[in-house]
This record gives C-alpha cells, structure tokens and sequence, in this order.
C-alpha cells in the first residue's frame, strides 16, 4: 500500500513549465546577438580609426628567385610593439593560411579567402621569434613576427609555420637584408655628404 503510494506521488511530479524555459532560451539568444552586434561595431570603429592607412601594395610581376617558402597560419597585425593593438584596416586582422614567399623584391603574403599582400625590401625592418600577437599567445618562440613599414607606421605581422623548425631560418634571411639595406643607404648617405664637401 506505501510502495503503491510512493509510486503514485513520483508519477505526480510537475510538468517542465516551458513558457519560462522557452522565455530564458530567447533571452539568452538575445544577450548572444547584442554581444556579437557590439563587438562587430568594435571591430568596425577600429577599421574607421586606421582609414588612415594606405592600400595594401601587391606583389610586382617579377619578384625574382624564392630564398625561403612557407605554409602556416596568418594570426594578425599589430602596431609594433604593442602586441595587443590589433590592425584591422584592408583585412589586415582577419587571420587565415598563409603562403610567404621570401625574395629580393620583399616578403609576398598570399592568404586564401583573404587579401593578398606583399612587403618591398625595403619596407622590411627586422623579424624575431615571439609568443603573442593580439589574441594569440603560443609557447616561447611559436609565432615568427615580421616588423615592416607601411604608410609611415610600423606594423607587427604574426606568421606560424606548419613546421615551426623554420622560423629560424626566417629571422636570419629577413634581418640580413635589412642590415644589407641599412649598410647600403648609410654608404649612399656618407658618400652623398663627401661629395657635398
């Protein structure tokens, strides 16, 4: 009689009330999509605030011999040395794969489903192994990031290999040529200034 009692008050139990679950289901759904619209007018304020950057240059058609290739991950664009000031003007913050071609013309950067962009030589400043660029941070030396100058500005582009034993290799071609470029125009400068005496 219990038992029979007992099973009677658990077959009882109240029904899921499914107006207030159906109500927190749409609120929550509403709170995503308010977060999401903030942050895409964030991303868009920014891209207003670096209108002042010019368009990306492309790659000449004639580039010459590749030094070094390699296939990995574009992570973004910062300003240099401010790991966390990402640049989002002409896709310069949409992260993708990536092909770098190094030549002696510059640095060609060749994103699928992303614009393309490429580096002249001289535009090039130096390349070191680092950790972290805005909204990435791998393990010491993950991330090979190349300092180049663009519109007057300095930028911070962060580069993973697939094999990330390459970015050694990276780091020593990119600052040879910029400390070959740096010799030649000091050379040009003095022998200008000798001239002039």
């Amino acid at each position: 009689m219990i038992a029979a009692e007992i099973a009677a008050e658990q077959k009882s139990a109240e029904v899921t009330d499914w107006a207030a679950r159906i109500g927190w289901v749409v609120g929550l759904l509403l709170f995503i999509a308010l977060v999401y619209w903030l942050m895409r007018q964030g991303w868009k304020w920014r891209g207003t605030l670096q209108s002042d950057l010019p368009e990306l240059p492309t790659a000449p058609s004639a580039t010459g011999p590749a030094k070094l290739e390699l296939s990995g991950r574009y992570h973004g664009s910062t300003t240099a040395g401010q790991w966390l000031d990402r640049i989002v003007a002409h896709g310069l913050g949409t992260r993708s794969r990536v092909e770098l071609t190094l030549t002696d013309a510059g640095l060609d950067v060749v994103r699928p489903g992303a614009q393309d962009f490429f580096v002249p030589g001289a535009a090039l400043r130096e390349a070191r192994l680092d950790k972290g660029i805005a909204g990435k941070v791998l393990a010491e030396g993950g991330l090979l990031i190349v300092t180049w100058e663009h519109g007057g500005k300095l930028l911070d582009s962060g580069f993973r290999s697939d094999h990330a034993a390459e970015h050694a290799a990276w780091v020593e071609a990119i600052n040879n040529m910029t400390s070959t470029s740096k010799t030649s125009t000091s050379e040009k400068t003095t022998s200008r200034e000798g001239a002039a005496r």
